[in-house]
């Protein structure tokens, strides 16, 4: 053990400690194509063992955000890893691409091991649900950086998709209809107001709320949409798919649509989740504008043909989904909230 080290703040021994603990939840994640152990200098996966004929690569990679200032006021570390996966993986299958493996990046003040392996399996669980492997990560210890008990999570992650079968938005047309999956809450984005709504309310992080907690809620872990959706785009022939992130349905919804197409969504086609209406009504924030910051109960929209739409939600559904008709694609610029 370096003693200077230690007294500058870096506990190596401790660092050892994480990659022993951590070992056990990168096995679970192991798939097809991964080459190699944890602990060596570069993550490697065997692109080639998977017989794709035109393999287009797709990057995606994202933090958590002020998510995380929760979960560290509630000491609750365990589902925030799943939330960077799914923020890295959505987007890649926004494209139509299969995830096939992640890296993640830990950045602590200090280093708790146990706290670490709970953030690592949290990653772990978003590498299963995605059908990725974790191939490699780094945590970092940053004294006088961080404090002692804060941590920022980042993640980054790579899919494969056929070129034939990229997914880019040239297919939308005007008429095509919208459909909507239910997303699992609030998500990744827009916690800056979040934080801001009850830290001037009356309320706090252990405020009762639907049989829970209003934190417990709000750290509902980000859905990741793989598995379903790419049953969905074996079996139909989808012309744009939307991850709704940060800007909600403003931002969002017009990055996969033609400059001179629009954007029609019919609200009440689908229930906007109750801690959508707590945060409107505690915060006082116009309705209008919650469809410009949270994905209001929509995590993902997937547009195709309107006769396909309907074989679109049975797909859903029986993946254990939720999904409806919300809207169409118009001639006229812009997202209008109907």
């Amino acid at each position: 053990m370096s003693e200077s080290y230690s007294k500058s703040g870096v506990n190596l021994e401790a660092g050892y400690e994480v990659v022993r603990r951590i070992k056990k939840h990168i096995s679970t994640t192991d798939r097809l194509g991964v080459m190699g152990n944890i602990g060596s200098f570069g993550g490697m996966f065997d692109l080639s063992i998977l017989n794709y004929k035109e393999p287009v690569l797709v990057s995606g990679t994202d933090g958590v955000g002020t998510k995380l200032v929760i979960a560290q006021t509630l000491d609750k570390h365990d589902t925030i890893g799943q939330d960077v996966v799914a923020m890295c993986v959505n987007d890649c299958l926004a494209q139509g691409a299969e995830p096939l493996f992640f890296l993640d990046y830990v950045a602590v003040g200090k280093n708790h091991p146990a706290q670490i392996e709970q953030i690592v399996k949290g990653v772990a669980d978003g590498c299963i649900l995605a059908g990725c492997a974790l191939i490699g990560g780094e945590t970092a210890e940053m004294p006088g950086m961080y404090a002692e008990d804060e941590y920022d999570i980042a993640g980054f992650s790579v899919g494969v998709v056929e070129k034939s079968k990229l997914i880019d938005g040239s297919k939308v047309e005007v008429g095509d209809t919208i459909v909507g999956i239910a997303s699992s809450g609030v998500h990744s984005n827009g916690f800056s107001l979040v934080r801001r709504i009850i830290n001037e309310s009356m309320d706090t992080y252990d405020t009762p709320f639907e049989g829970s907690t209003v934190g417990e809620t709000l750290l509902t872990p980000t859905k990741i949409y793989i598995k379903p959706v790419l049953e969905v785009i074996k079996n139909v022939d989808v012309h744009a798919i939307c991850h709704i992130t940060g800007g909600g349905f403003d931002e969002n919804i017009p990055r996969v649509v033609h400059d001179d197409q629009g954007i029609l969504i019919n609200e009440g086609t689908w229930p906007i989740l109750p801690i959508f209406k707590y945060l409107e009504k505690t915060g006082n924030i116009p309705h209008r504008e919650m469809f410009n910051v949270f994905n209001m109960g929509i995590g993902m929209m997937i547009i195709v043909k309107p006769e396909d739409s309907d074989k679109v939600i049975s797909i859903l559904e029986s993946k254990g989904e939720k999904a409806y008709k919300i809207g169409e694609i118009t001639n006229q610029k812009g997202v209008v909230i109907k």
